[in-house]
């Protein structure tokens, strides 16, 4: 396993251990607009993470990979401690 597989391995540990939690999720949309959003941290896969949100009586799931944490073209962040998940 190479370095980054491994940084991405703990940032995926890190995400993991907040399943379930209320989350508050900031997305880079390119060209200046960003998506600012909260909801609960549904579930981890290999590659991906799920954020689930109720937005205006319709529940939506939105996914990210880890590599966007690492990137920071995605901020996650616990909404009680306003402290961000998966950084390492």
């Amino acid at each position: 396993m190479n370095k980054n597989q491994n940084v991405l391995t703990e940032i995926r540990d890190s995400v993991n251990s907040f399943v379930g939690r209320e989350v508050m999720i900031k997305a880079n949309r390119g060209r200046r607009k960003s998506l600012e959003k909260e909801g609960v941290l549904e579930k981890t896969h290999q590659n991906i993470f799920v954020v689930k949100i109720n937005d205006h009586q319709q529940i939506r799931r939105l996914s990210y990979s880890y590599a966007d944490l690492l990137t920071d073209n995605v901020e996650l962040k616990l909404k009680s401690e306003n402290e961000k998940i998966g950084i390492i």
